[in-house]
């Protein structure tokens, strides 16, 4: 029998760095705030982004095939808070946000961020409330030096 509190302490021990995953089907562009990812193969280079199946992003990730890794900075916690919100309750997160588009994907990038890697689906995954999308690394830049921005450091939990 599965304890249930056990496998939700444990759970929550896993690592976690927080990014902003930018999104584009068309002329639609979102963001939110994404802390299931790993990387995945060197060659190809592969990243692992597991994104919840009931937000438009997922639909807009499954549509396109694409998506954008913001590399959030220690201290960027409101930043990723900001992006924790539906799109269908806030709307437009990028308003106020400086970003410009991946050159290989058109997904938004923020500009005030460590860096990104934006990817082409090449595989998913689809058993229980999220998706894993397995993306091949297309396009990355660097945009500063820095430590990055970790789930544990936020006093949040996503995990359990």
């Amino acid at each position: 029998m599965l304890d249930e509190q056990a496998k939700k302490t444990l759970l929550r021990k896993i690592p976690h760095g927080l990014y902003i995953c930018g999104v584009r089907n068309g002329e639609d562009m979102n963001g939110f705030t994404a802390s299931w990812v790993m990387q995945a193969s060197f060659q190809p280079p592969l990243v692992v982004n597991c994104v919840k199946n009931d937000s438009g992003s997922h639909e807009m990730v499954k549509q396109s095939g694409v998506f954008a890794l913001s590399f959030l900075e220690a201290g960027q916690k409101d930043m990723a808070q900001n992006f924790f919100k539906p799109q269908r309750r806030v709307g437009n997160k990028f308003e106020d946000i400086e970003f410009y588009e991946a050159p290989e994907t058109g997904c938004p990038v923020i500009k005030d961020t460590l860096g990104y890697v934006e990817c082409r689906v090449v595989g998913t995954v689809e058993h229980g409330d999220h998706t894993v999308f397995v993306g091949e690394v297309v396009g990355a830049a660097v945009h500063r030096e820095g430590d990055p921005l970790l789930l544990e450091s936020t006093g949040w939990n996503y995990g359990g």
